[in-house]
């Protein structure tokens, strides 16, 4: 060896570069703020939201009423071209978007709106041909495919079917069970 204090700076040169390597990479990866989990929060609290507002629309006033959400249905499926049912949107956007404060007028711009807009579906068995199949019941906007949306469910029971209007492949009046779903976002 021609110069043994060469190498000994050489190796503590090499030693205090790896240090300060690792120290930079434990700061950096101490004050990164990792925020994927918070994007989840807001979507609990939008389908939450959606679930309460189903459940507040198939709620009977009474046990000898329907509920509003039993009764749209029944109107949508009867009248298959009344799709966007009007009343499913008003009451469903009242229910969602309402806050605090004064009435809504939906025509207008408001800072008190939540503006949470929705596209509602029903889902039954055909009982013909055993498929499953989706019907849509009313929308606030349609979907361009860039949303990010989050789904509220609702089981309903409608009592429904005739020879001349079947009801998801039945002729025979009876109860069914129809899955209504709403997909919901923020603008």
């Amino acid at each position: 060896m021609v110069n043994t204090d060469g190498q000994l700076y050489t190796i503590e040169g090499f030693a205090a570069g790896l240090i300060m390597l690792m120290t930079a990479y434990l700061v950096v990866n101490a004050t990164s703020v990792y925020t994927a989990g918070d994007t989840h929060i807001s979507d609990m609290q939008l389908e939450a939201l959606g679930s309460d507002a189903l459940t507040m629309m198939g709620t009977n006033v009474s046990l000898l009423t329907t509920s509003p959400l039993e009764s749209t249905l029944e109107y949508v499926i009867d009248n298959p071209s009344s799709v966007p049912n009007a009343t499913f949107k008003a009451v469903f956007l009242n229910l969602t978007n309402h806050r605090t404060g004064k009435p809504i007028d939906y025509n207008k711009i408001d800072s008190t709106m939540d503006y949470i807009h929705f596209n509602a579906s029903y889902t039954c068995r055909d009982l013909t041909n055993n498929n499953i199949t989706s019907y849509p019941i009313s929308y606030s906007r349609n979907l361009t495919g860039g949303e990010h949306t989050v789904r509220a469910t609702k089981w309903v029971i409608v009592n429904k079917g005739s020879v001349t209007a079947p009801f998801c492949g039945s002729t025979t009046k009876q109860y069914r069970a129809v899955l209504v779903e709403v997909l919901l976002w923020r603008d």
